[in-house]
């Protein structure tokens, strides 16, 4: 007996509850002794405490509440039962007062009403039992699944895929992606706004247009940090005694969020793009690292956030990031950057509210004092090239290793030396100041969604941030268009014959720009379903940045989607190929061209990493020259527009439909077309780097058997999955869904169990950061030939062991139930 709101409702959140009241009967004595009046009475509910079904629908109108619930409830009034005992002695006295030639009426009329009131109960009974989908054989409340109805769908259910196909390309438009991204990026909008909070508001408003089946918002209050309004970061050269004797300009608004705060002082040591073998060939070349303030280039394939835990851990006592024109065009007559514009990018080594980590940044939780581990412990701040050229002129020391010397050399005619000195005397340092202040915010996140009509609890989501420290062309208006553009496609397509089978999510994530903490904070919230109910994710975000190359950063489990659209998708460059035949007809693998693996910043990271749920991020980009507006003031829509050549619509257009193509499948197939089998080849790989090391292993009492297991029992249990499903009854609704539980549930298993979603938030052993995961064991079992003295065996005993169980444990679930697990040794 569940309520449905009609398609087109809108709320924050509502909450359901069904209210049963059953009749309290009057005693025993009631049966000899009640008049016709008050039988009649209780025929007809107008008296007494007669039974009620009452069903309540409430339309919450926070940004959060209560889900769905049943309550049962047995009511009985105090007053009403002194009244009923006091008829019953009245009625009682008046009977041994009447003669007795009237009691064989009396007995005759009790006996009439008895009768017709227990066959109108017993008709009650019957209707009711037979309405209830919560009551069990014996009438009690039980918790039970909602069980699909595929026989009583709308015939256009019915649609194959080669329609779904031609009609998502009728719908799907190309027109209103321009002008889109030009109103999220007229001007800055982070969150907390007054234009970020108009946004939000605008977008709520284009979801409840499109007729959505629920449209809400969900609220958090997360810590953000901005630049002090009353005191601006700084950077000056100091003599030995901290005497300032030149100040080097920063713009105001260029900062690092979640940076330390604070002065550092120290000499300048140039360290390429601060990757581990940065600093490693640093090391090798006897160079000291204590104490002195990093400078770093942007780019090399590394955050800002791990430039800074890894200057860090070298002792380095702050960091100052630019880009150089070799990773970061830097000719404005070509469209590039200026010289004088900083890049900004926060510094927190993970994602969410850094100050409530592991779990949801709610307005009525409580916090602990605690604090995230990725929170750097250094002062952090972007600058410009033009900054670091001044900085860089000033350096003595051994030239640069071979590799490291960018343009800037070239463009700013300054010799590539490692420091730490500064010329002009002994003892000159260079000191930093960074004063960035903490902020509570509210963040809002939009949701829509259209209901599935045969598994409504699984969903498919899409979504896309919406915030930008600056305009933002590529950082959120390129998300939000698509974002838009998607839900008004599958809503008409809804209104025009598809019913998907599973629930489609439309997000507009606040947030962004700090490390996806709008989103991060939403999983935070439902980690523990998540993964029973979240097929996939698609982030929307920075999704066009040129029209050549296509990139998909993704979870392995959705390569097969990837493969399948791009042989239907035409290239935005080359009119009349698909992708996929472009691709070829440049000689190359599409797998090794496309495929990349998920990054720490990227929107679609959290959900795999941290939630267990398969997701993926499309990005076109150019091959040669790359877009260099990104978190910049200059990132605008005539910039991208330009740099597209016009073509800007046109490539969001091929963006929507790969993603609509992808969504189409998940949301339609009966058996989720996600690969069990690709992980498989991962765990090959690594047990073969483990036996090739395997004489080494031996002297430390260690064997990879039991890797080795763990990895034969995954394979096995996947590839029997998968031929399962292969040959099974796709209309066996029951089996397929059993198997598309645990197909969803793969990426989960991954998650190792054996580490504190608190203090290591990324637990996917394959994808996730930290001790557990495949390529820190790798990286230990490296040292055993690079630089043995450094192999610490119990650690790496652990390491194998929480590696080895967590594999395993993946294996035994993914075999299904536990008579099927294979434990011969």
């Amino acid at each position: 007996m569940r309520g449905r709101p009609e398609r087109g409702s809108t709320r924050s959140r509502s909450s359901r509850n069904l209210v049963f009241t059953y009749p309290k009967f009057m005693g025993t004595q009631w049966q000899t002794a009640l008049p016709m009046a008050t039988i009649q009475s209780l025929l007809t509910g107008k008296g007494g405490d007669g039974a009620q079904a009452e069903r309540g629908l409430e339309d919450g109108g926070g940004a959060r509440g209560s889900g769905p619930g049943v309550e049962l409830k047995l009511v009985q009034s105090q007053s009403d039962e002194e009244e009923e005992e006091g008829l019953e002695s009245s009625l009682t006295a008046l009977v041994l007062h009447q003669p007795l030639k009237h009691r064989k009426a009396w007995i005759y009329l009790t006996l009439t009403a008895l009768l017709i009131f227990t066959t109108a109960f017993l008709l009650g009974y019957v209707a009711f039992h037979g309405s209830c989908n919560y009551c069990g054989d014996d009438g009690d409340l039980v918790p039970v699944d909602d069980p699909p109805v595929p026989h009583h769908y709308p015939e256009g259910d019915l649609l194959h895929m080669g329609e779904l196909r031609d009609m998502l390309k009728k719908y799907l438009g190309e027109e209103t992606l321009d002008t889109t991204i030009r109103r999220v990026s007229r001007t800055t909008h982070p969150p907390g706004s007054s234009e970020g909070n108009d946004l939000a508001r605008e977008i709520l408003q284009s979801f409840q247009k499109l007729r959505m089946d629920h449209t809400w918002t969900d609220s958090h209050y997360a810590t953000l940090q901005f630049p002090s309004r009353t005191k601006r970061n700084d950077l000056w050269i100091v003599d030995e005694n901290g005497v300032e004797l030149e100040e080097i300009q920063l713009n105001a608004a260029d900062y690092c969020a979640y940076s330390a705060t604070g002065t550092a002082t120290g000499g300048v040591m140039y360290v390429n793009y601060a990757r581990l073998e940065d600093f490693d060939t640093l090391r090798s070349l006897g160079m000291s690292l204590k104490g002195a303030i990093a400078l770093a280039r942007v780019g090399g394939g590394v955050s800002f956030a791990e430039k800074v835990r890894h200057a860090q851990k070298a002792g380095m006592v702050g960091v100052l990031i630019y880009p150089d024109p070799a990773d970061v065009p830097q000719d404005p007559r070509r469209l590039g950057l200026s010289s004088d514009v900083a890049i900004s990018e926060h510094v927190h080594l993970g994602s969410g509210d850094p100050f409530t980590p592991g779990f949801p940044s709610f307005n009525h939780t409580q916090f602990p004092p605690m604090q995230s581990s990725g929170l750097p412990l250094i002062p952090a701040q972007p600058i410009s090239a033009n900054v670091a050229s001044t900085l860089l002129r000033q350096l003595e020391g051994p030239a640069c290793p071979r590799g490291w010397q960018g343009r800037l050399q070239n463009y700013m005619y300054v010799r590539c030396v490692l420091g730490p000195s500064l010329t002009g005397g002994s003892g000159r340092r260079v000191r930093m100041g960074v004063f960035n202040s903490m902020t509570p915010v509210l963040l809002n996140n939009i949701f829509a969604s259209i209901e599935g009509k045969m598994e409504p609890d699984q969903y498919i989501i899409m979504g896309a941030q919406r915030d930008s420290w600056g305009p933002g062309a590529v950082k959120s208006g390129v998300g939000t268009a698509l974002l838009l553009e998607l839900a008004r496609t599958f809503s008409s397509m809804v209104q025009n014959g598809f019913y998907p089978r599973r629930s489609l999510l439309f997000v507009s994530w606040d947030a962004g720009d700090f490390g996806n903490v709008g989103a991060t904070e939403w999983l935070e919230g439902y980690l523990s379903m998540l993964h029973l109910k979240a097929v996939a994710y698609f982030s929307l975000d920075q999704a066009i940045m040129g029209d050549d190359e296509l990139s998909a950063y993704a979870s392995p489990l959705l390569v097969d989607l990837i493969e399948g659209a791009i042989k239907q998708v035409e290239h935005p460059k080359h009119p009349g190929q698909s992708i996929l035949a472009h691709i070829e007809s440049q000689g190359g693998n599409w797998m090794s061209h496309i495929v990349k693996p998920l990054y720490l910043n990227s929107g679609a990271y959290s959900f795999t990493a941290f939630g267990g749920v398969p997701a993926m991020e499309l990005r076109f980009d150019e091959s040669v020259r790359a877009y260099p507006f990104v978190n910049t003031q200059w990132d605008s829509a005539s910039r991208l527009q330009e740099r597209l050549q016009g073509q800007l619509s046109s490539v969001g257009r091929t963006i929507g439909e790969l993603v609509g193509l992808m969504v189409l499948r998940l949301s339609h197939d009966a058996v989720l077309p996600l690969d069990p089998t690709c992980y498989s080849s991962t765990m090959l790989q690594f047990s073969s780097q483990l036996n090739q090391h395997s004489s080494e292993l031996q002297v430390h009492g260690l064997s990879p058997q039991w890797v080795f297991s763990a990895r034969g029992d995954y394979s096995r249990a996947a590839k029997t999955l998968k031929e399962t499903i292969q040959n099974s009854d796709i209309d066996d609704e029951r089996m397929t869904r059993l198997y598309n539980t645990r197909i969803m549930r793969v990426e989960y298993y991954f998650l190792s169990q054996y580490v504190s979603a608190v203090e290591t938030p990324f637990r996917h052993i394959l994808h996730g950061r930290g001790d557990h995961t495949l390529s820190a064991l790798t990286e230990h079992l490296a040292l055993l030939r690079s630089q043995p003295q450094l192999f610490d065996e119990a650690h790496f005993r652990r390491q194998l062991a929480l590696f080895t169980w967590t594999l395993q444990g993946a294996a035994n679930a993914l075999s299904g139930d536990v008579w099927n697990i294979d434990n011969t040794i």
